[in-house]
């Protein structure tokens, strides 16, 4: 029973609706009259999410919609604007788009804050010819012919969307009048992304202009407002690649966010605030957005890490691991989780990366190699060490070793260089560089020792001096008594 009235309710409250909605359809006379006359913008308006909603052509053109008199259907009287200027056509939108009961009105739960995040994006900036913003509602939603932003008809969604950016952002005429410095090949390069390629094949979910860029919202992308601000563009990724519902449809795994606000590229530029620091875009492209192939890592790497890249190439490693296939810069540095290089990476014990190819037991050349690098370097970090306590010692006893102490500095410098030249795995290169440091480190440990005998020596000649003097004294003392006695 309870069923039967509510089925009859909910009947009942449908057919008040419906004819609600007729009603509001058959009373717009400008409608039929544009209609009757087989009007192209009238015909198009007839799919009109507006017009399929009830609201008239006078919403937008003012006017009295309820009249067939053309005089008073179009009278100033009745507030008839014709065909809003360019200027300020936007306003239009504002009056529903902008008001909370308005938009509730038609059952609309589209957010009315659209036009605020336009008014302060790069789009709202005034025109060439100061008609009106650069770009505005019409602009990018048409007019006569409004759909639903999910509605795969509209010039907004996802798979249409690129067409519409494109539409301005692809002419060098057009855009020269704003940005002549401004890229034009941003959608042919997107057309070869794997982005652009789901896009084209219907995806909707495959991430296009707005995905990134935002929408009403944009900034310039030097603007740290922007969503692709280097520093904002991490999260900007993460909004998809994050979410494991959406990426287990691609196979992609879900933690390259995780991974990377630890590494030391995601720590410099997340927390540190290094700009220069590489973000998602740098590694993998933004517009041609494509994963680095196995053959093309370490050039991607290579365009920061540039002597180290050449270093490898020259290396006997890059035969190997082109003959593998293997990818080179990550195979031992990682991707997304690359964290700071430490000299525990290198050598024969773990947490070493190269035992992960060479061990002991197949008498490997590499692994003898990389337990003498090792070696060296643990070695000069120790007489480092050792040197500068001896000259620590030496300073506190008031001895100056500013020189030797200062040529220290340069100890470290030929570790940094050491490091770098590990990549080259040749081990006599190696070794040239890194004797610089036991040169500099047995200089440095010879002066602190010559100043500490120094000290000691000056201690025992003082002491000596000491005794002497006080002899003399004694002598002196002694004859002056006796010299007393006689007088």
């Amino acid at each position: 029973m309870k069923n039967k009235i509510k089925y009859c309710l909910t009947s009942v409250l449908f057919l008040v609706l419906v004819t609600n909605f007729v009603n509001a359809q058959s009373d717009d006379q400008c409608f039929k009259c544009h209609i009757d006359l087989d009007d192209v913008k009238a015909n198009l308006y007839k799919a009109d999410i507006h017009h399929l909603k009830g609201i008239s052509c006078a919403a937008c053109h003012g006017g009295d919609a309820a009249s067939d008199d053309m005089d008073i259907a179009m009278s100033e009287e009745k507030g008839f604007i014709g065909v809003p200027s360019k200027e300020n056509r936007y306003q239009v939108c504002t009056n529903c788009h902008s008001d909370v009961d308005k938009m509730k009105r038609f059952g609309s739960n589209l957010p009315t804050d659209q036009f605020e995040k336009l008014k302060i994006s790069v789009h709202f900036q005034p025109s060439y010819d100061n008609k009106g913003p650069m770009a505005d509602c019409i602009t990018c939603h048409s007019v006569h012919d409004i759909k639903k932003v999910n509605d795969p008809a509209s010039r907004v969604y996802p798979t249409r969307i690129t067409e519409l950016c494109g539409s301005c952002h692809s002419s060098a005429e057009f855009m020269k009048l704003y940005n002549p410095a401004l890229p034009i090949d941003q959608v042919a390069k997107y057309r070869t992304s794997v982005h652009g390629n789901l896009n084209a094949k219907g995806d909707p979910n495959a991430a296009e202009c707005a995905s990134c860029h935002g929408s009403h919202e944009i900034q310039p992308v030097k603007d740290s407002r922007s969503l692709v601000y280097a520093t904002n563009i991490p999260s900007v990724c993460a909004n998809c690649h994050s979410d494991a519902k959406l990426m287990a449809k691609y196979k992609i795994p879900t933690d390259q966010y995780e991974n990377y606000v630890s590494s030391v590229h995601g720590v410099a530029l997340l927390e540190k605030g290094d700009l220069s620091s590489p973000s998602c875009n740098d590694c993998h492209g933004n517009h041609g957005a494509v994963p680095p192939g196995v053959e093309s890592i370490s050039k991607v790497c290579g365009t920061c890490h540039v002597l180290n890249m050449e270093l490898f190439e020259q290396s006997p490693h890059k035969k190997a691991f082109d003959e593998n296939d293997f990818p080179e810069c990550e195979s031992c540095h990682g991707n997304h989780l690359v964290k700071q290089a430490t000299d525990a990476m290198v050598g024969t014990r773990k947490p070493s990366v190269c035992i992960e190819c060479h061990s002991a037991e197949d008498d490997n050349k590499g692994f003898l190699i990389a337990g003498e690098m090792k070696e060296l370097i643990d070695s000069l970090k120790t007489k480092d060490s050792e040197t500068k306590i001896i000259l620590d010692e030496a300073v506190q006893k008031g001895m100056d070793v500013s020189d030797a102490d200062f040529s220290l500095k340069d100890v470290r410098q030929v570790l940094i260089q050491s490091r770098t030249t590990i990549h080259a795995f040749d081990l006599d290169k190696f070794k040239e560089q890194i004797d610089e440091g036991f040169i500099i480190v047995n200089k440095a440990k010879i002066s602190g020792e010559e100043a500490i005998d120094e000290f000691y020596f000056r201690r025992i000649g003082l002491g000596i001096s000491t005794i002497l003097v006080t002899l003399l004294v004694i002598g002196l003392y002694i004859k002056l008594k006796k010299v007393e006695k006689k007088s």
